[in-house]
């Protein structure tokens, strides 16, 4: 049967396989367990393991890694060290720097020199060291290493102090403690120094143990006599005084110098010859040691005195059970207890309740700084589970803040962790990119359509919304552009009303002019509904009145250029009038040739009922800083270019009739400035396409395409008043004198000149004269009235 007092060992504590093992002190797994968790409350999840080559060091460091699964790295130190040894094995450490924690199971040797070692490698406060209770509040360790294990968090088992065990153990002597045989040993590594032993000579540099100043004629010792007489005498005495129980305290055993003697007597190659032969035996164990323990030297009772003696006398009361049980009344072992068997002492032993004590720890730290007394404190203890009290806790320097150990630091908000494998407590840090958000600390998810991440990506927020603004710069020119038109639109009709039975306002077709105008005033009119804020009615207006206004003006103009076109060329051929020239028709091919366009807008309406949108899409930037829901109407880019499109067919079509009419006597019809016109806004238009389309993908795209389109409609517009209506409404104002009725012709009479001057320009061109100059005979400006076919002279 085994009966191990001190041995911690995890697998002695299977007992399928070790049966007849008891002790007294817990095994390592709870302070395994210890050491985890105080692993674990000071935040680090990355350490290294050093252990001691052995049961104790390598069993110890299995049992931290099976519980904690977070060793970076796990070191062993061999049995027989080879010189050099400990450096290396700090530079094992430091291949993963990060793991500054350092669990350790080692003997108290290897300890001092993993300490040495740092520090020779310069690595004092680089380690964070928590030890096993090797380790423990032990100063032998930590001599002359005192700054690197700064900060060292050790534990110990839970220990009571034996109330008269400092009393008797500090009154040992080599004089009355002869029966410990490692006593001696003792003597000389407490108090540090030799003793000294028959042939043998001291070494040199080695302070002996302190020599009492007496020689044996101090003892009184009746060397005349025979001293083996003298020292049976007293064994008698002191027999005799233990019978009747008259012997004084201090008078208990012999005197030593008799069991000095006794032990003398036992050397069988020497004889008492003298008493320098005596002195010289006598030097070995009483001469020397006159030091007193607690007082030469500093003492502290050792933690696992209470397990000796609870291990003592768990053994004390099984045997006194088992004799009480098998031996009643009879006084010394009787036959059932001779011999013992072992499985009845053990049955014994463990109705004394001794298995697997529980664990119970107290933990210390070692501090240095900011302490009057330099040394282990007690910062918490374990009793199941772990009572720390941080706030107590110090570390190299004397800094409060615990330091890290651990394999990657935490992620940033708006990070999410992407495991090592193999690795539970390592990963990298990977940024929720675009618009992701952080949902837990492993996964990124994308926000919802109308929403992007916030700063640090923790949650998702709502995109904000803009439109073009009234205040904006991008509409500045538009809105300017646009009330010049609008004021000198209405100044034109004004005119127009207020001189409309004038010779000009009648030449240049009344009905057709007012038609033209107010398609021109929708066109400028529009770049407001284009910058107001969308919604039913503002869609609904946008999708009329975009194509409207230039249907209507280039429906009028056509129609005007048809016209001549079809008088001139009528002229040629015949003295007949071409038919449909009559103001009713004109304005009847006119508004047939707008209702085109109104039709459609009606069916477009009835179809996909005008709203407005946020489109999310269209400012969508990669940084989702800049991303803005953009409100507008359910109008896409090729929806808008279908609206104009009927007008822009309208447009090509009446240039064409310009382009035909070009040889008409410019004195005779608004064909030239008419095909002016619509060059220019030919040219305006094909400049506006590629913008147009151009910015599809900018970020700007609401504001330049609706700056484009407005700019381009106003300069369309702002043509055609321009070359058709500003010189008209110059004449009448300033010039009212031209602005008079001369003659009338007949429609034969008209295409009679018409055609006389044709030939004569023709004629003048054969003969060298410049197409600017006119025959005398004809008027330089004359203004054909339609309506009337009457020919004004001016």
């Amino acid at each position: 049967m085994q009966k191990v007092l001190l041995n911690r060992t995890i697998e002695l504590s299977d007992s399928n396989r070790y049966d007849y093992f008891s002790r007294v002190v817990p095994p390592d797994s709870y302070q395994a367990q210890t050491m985890v968790d105080i692993v674990k409350a000071l935040g680090w999840n990355y350490v290294s393991t050093l252990a001691s080559e052995g049961n104790y060091g390598e069993s110890g460091v299995d049992a931290f890694v099976q519980i904690s699964r977070e060793a970076a790295q796990s070191i062993k130190i061999p049995r027989e060290p080879k010189p050099g040894e400990f450096d290396k094995l700090i530079k094992r450490l430091m291949e993963t720097p990060n793991a500054r924690g350092i669990i350790i199971f080692a003997n108290e040797d290897d300890i001092k020199r993993v300490l040495e070692a740092a520090r020779l490698a310069n690595l004092t406060g680089q380690f964070l060291w928590v030890g096993s209770d090797s380790w423990g509040a032990k100063i032998s360790p930590i001599l002359k290493q005192e700054e690197v294990a700064e900060g060292a968090v050790t534990i110990l088992p839970k220990r009571a102090s034996i109330e008269g065990f400092d009393q008797y153990f500090t009154t040992r002597s080599l004089e009355n403690n002869r029966r410990n045989l490692w006593f001696a040993e003792y003597w000389e590594e407490d108090f540090k120094c030799k003793l000294t032993r028959p042939g043998m000579q001291p070494e040199e540099g080695t302070r002996k143990c302190t020599a009492a100043d007496r020689v044996l004629d101090d003892l009184a010792l009746p060397w005349e006599s025979d001293f083996s007489e003298w020292c049976k005498e007293s064994e008698r005495a002191l027999t005799k005084m233990k019978d009747q129980k008259t012997f004084h305290p201090g008078e208990e055993s012999l005197p030593s110098e008799c069991l000095h003697f006794e032990a003398f007597l036992d050397l069988e190659s020497l004889e008492l010859q003298s008493q320098s032969d005596f002195s010289s035996f006598w030097g070995l164990s009483f001469f020397e040691g006159d030091e007193r323990i607690g007082r030469d030297s500093t003492y502290e009772q050792e933690g696992k005195v209470q397990f000796v003696i609870d291990a003592v006398y768990a053994m004390a009361y099984a045997l006194h059970n088992m004799h009480l049980d098998l031996c009643p009344g009879h006084i010394g072992v009787c036959d059932k207890m001779d011999p013992i068997h072992g499985r009845t002492l053990l049955n014994y032993i463990l109705a004394v309740n001794f298995n697997d004590a529980p664990g119970r720890y107290d933990i210390f730290q070692y501090q240095l700084t900011n302490t009057t007394v330099p040394g282990y404190k007690a910062i918490g203890q374990w009793t199941e589970y772990l009572r720390l009290n941080i706030e107590e806790m110090q570390w190299s320097g004397g800094q409060k803040e615990i330091p890290s150990s651990v394999c990657s630091l935490p992620c940033n908000p708006g990070e999410r962790k992407k495991m090592v494998k193999g690795v539970p407590c390592c990963w990298h840090c990977e940024l929720c990119d675009g618009y992701q958000y952080q949902l837990d600390e492993f996964t990124c998810e994308m926000c919802p359509f109308d929403m992007r991440p916030n700063l640090n990506r923790t949650a998702c927020r709502p995109t904000p919304i803009v439109k073009l603004e009234w205040s904006s710069p991008w509409a500045v020119l538009p809105i300017f552009l646009a009330i010049l038109g609008i004021l000198g639109t209405t100044f034109i009709v004004i005119t127009f009303i207020r001189f409309n039975d004038t010779p000009i306002v009648r030449a240049s077709g009344r009905e057709l002019s007012y038609v033209l105008l107010t398609g021109i005033f929708l066109i400028y009119s529009i770049t407001f509904l284009m910058i107001a804020e969308p919604g039913v009615a503002v869609c609904a207006l946008r999708r009329l009145f975009l194509g409207l206004g230039m249907a209507i003006s280039y429906s009028a103009l056509l129609t005007k250029t048809n016209r001549i076109y079809r008088i001139f060329e009528q002229g040629k051929k015949s003295v007949t009038p071409p038919k449909f020239i009559s103001p009713t028709s004109q304005l009847v091919i006119t508004f047939s040739l707008m209702s085109v366009q109104i039709v459609a807008v009606i069916i477009w309406l009835g179809v996909a009922p005008p709203h407005s949108i946020i489109d999310y899409e269209e400012q969508r930037t990669p940084n989702p800083e800049f991303a803005q829901g953009v409100l507008k109407c359910d109008m896409s880019d090729l929806s808008i270019i279908s609206c104009l499109s009927y007008s822009i067919i309208l447009m090509v079509t009446c240039t064409v009739y310009a382009i035909k009419a070009r040889g008409v006597p410019e004195n005779f019809n608004e064909a030239k400035p008419i095909g002016f016109t619509m060059y220019t806004t030919c040219i305006v238009w094909l400049a506006f396409v590629p913008i147009f389309f151009g910015t599809a993908q900018s970020a700007e795209k609401i504001y330049i395409q609706t700056t484009t389109l407005t700019v381009s409609m106003s300069l369309s517009a702002s043509v055609s008043l321009g070359m058709l209506y500003v010189p008209k409404v110059y004449v009448i104002i300033f010039h009212p004198e031209q602005n008079v009725q001369k003659r009338k012709r007949s429609f034969k009479a008209a295409a009679t000149a018409v055609n006389a001057s044709s030939r004569l320009s023709q004629k003048g061109a054969q003969n060298g004269e410049s197409k600017d100059e006119k025959p005398d005979s004809l008027p330089k400006v004359m203004y054909i009235s339609y309506t009337e076919l009457t020919m004004v002279p001016t």
